[in-house]
């Protein structure tokens, strides 16, 4: 089984993705395999632009879980989608360095279900497991994984609603 690990950037992929290597899952992370697929960047959003389409064309299947924000674009098996308040999402990525524009762009992002709506439009909502990571230790999100892996998961999602997140920031 192919399982998706995805989500804006700050939500614990990484880290949760780290434990569950460390209990011998094989996990691909997504940015080791996009060098490739870069055609260009964006200097003004501070990004890397994809060839996501060939890069999804030629990824080969693989039994275990793929990390990364791009994960739900391959045809995985399962998608379990991290999420994360959008405030606290937006300090993480203060503190990882990115730029308040970019940290703001990302949070927006998890504001607006960005992630949740891109899975929705390639996925039956039988496969998608949506995980509110805010105030959760990353072993216990990698306990769920492992749950979702092992069919012992019931599919969930729209339960994260940042609607005040976006009305507290409209003037």
């Amino acid at each position: 089984m192919m399982l998706g690990l995805t989500g804006v950037p700050g939500t614990g992929k990484t880290t949760v993705a780290d434990i569950l290597r460390g209990r011998g899952v094989p996990v691909i992370r997504v940015n080791d395999t996009i060098e490739p697929y870069i055609i260009g960047s964006d200097p003004d959003r501070d990004t890397r632009i994809i060839d996501e389409d060939r890069w999804v064309e030629e990824f080969p299947p693989v039994e275990g879980v793929v990390e990364g924000h791009l994960a739900h674009l391959l045809p995985c098996d399962r998608i379990v989608i991290l999420r994360c308040n959008p405030e606290v999402l937006f300090e993480r990525l203060i503190r990882r360095g990115y730029t308040e524009e970019k940290a703001l762009e990302n949070a927006l992002a998890e504001a607006l279900d960005t992630v949740l709506i891109e899975v929705f439009e390639a996925f039956e909502s039988e496969v998608i497991y949506e995980f509110e990571t805010t105030d959760t230790d990353s072993g216990t999100v990698a306990d769920f994984v492992m749950d979702v892996l092992a069919d012992r998961a019931t599919p969930s999602h729209g339960r994260c609603d940042w609607s005040d997140y976006l009305l507290n920031r409209m003037p």
